[in-house]
């Protein structure tokens, strides 16, 4: 794994670090390649069971894509007739996301700077979004003359409501960290300096919690952001007959009847 991407799993939390404070944590090939493979780790490894991910320096989170590079392989796609620059998407972003937000485990995003492009899609992708103050978000696509990946189409209007996504895509602009928790972008916003901490504290203890139940949790959810209240009903009693019968229900019920702090097994 490239060192622009740093990966740590600890106590069942894993934490992806995107390593290029100089360049704003912008996305070139070899940091897509390697936050595609750590997110994919994470969501694969069972001792895994809740992610943090985040960004060295406080200038940015993530700006998305790297233009430096891009404007070079744009060139050379253009020179040659190949048309693999966009080609990023389906490589690099699409798997991002997907096993972001299809990990069975929660993760959560601590967003210390300025989060763009694919970087506010990567943020959206998140269960839980915690913000340092001086954090701002921003869509950037049409500033490009190009329309939103890394699933924002589907994440934001889904945050936001399609109105504001929309005028939010066809007019880019900074969204403050107040402002991103007013609309639902921010879970939390908290001073910049106790922004490491705080999400620790949160993915740590997401990490200790019921894995079987937060699986389940994001499936239904997910489920039933597409589905009718029928199909979610069906849903909702086939994930919670799964939940039932894992070992960390029978371990919170016995720890609730007998006022203990439930050790859980992950199972």
């Amino acid at each position: 794994m490239a060192d622009t991407v740093l990966y740590e799993v600890s106590d069942g939390l894993a934490t992806i670090t995107l390593n290029r404070p100089e360049a704003m944590n912008a996305l070139d090939v070899a940091t897509k390649v390697a936050l595609r493979d750590a997110a994919r780790a994470a969501a694969d490894d069972t001792a895994v069971r809740a992610v943090l991910l985040t960004a060295a320096g406080d200038r940015a989170f993530c700006v998305g894509q790297d233009l430096k590079e891009h404007i070079g392989l744009l060139t050379a796609d253009r020179e040659t007739g190949s048309g693999q620059t966009m080609s990023t998407v389906r490589e690099h972003y699409n798997p991002i996301v997907r096993a972001l937000a299809g990990a069975p485990k929660p993760v959560v995003a601590a967003v210390n700077g300025v989060a763009a492009g694919a970087g506010f899609g990567f943020a959206l992708a998140a269960d839980y979004r915690i913000v340092a103050d001086t954090a701002s978000f921003n869509t950037s696509f049409a500033g490009v003359a190009l329309t939103a990946d890394s699933g924002i189409s589907f994440t934001l209007p889904r945050v936001v409501g399609p109105a504001r996504a929309t005028d939010l895509l066809l007019f880019p602009r900074s969204i403050s960290a107040q402002e991103a928790h007013e609309l639902g972008i921010a879970n939390r916003v908290v001073p910049a300096a106790e922004l490491r901490q705080e999400a620790e504290r949160i993915a740590r203890a997401l990490a200790e919690g019921p894995t079987v139940a937060y699986a389940a949790i994001k499936e239904a959810v997910a489920h039933g952001l597409t589905h009718s209240l029928e199909e979610t009903l069906q849903k909702e009693d086939e994930l919670q007959t799964r939940a039932g019968s894992s070992e960390d229900h029978a371990i919170a019920v016995r720890a609730f009847v007998n006022k203990e702090k439930p050790v859980y097994l992950g199972r």
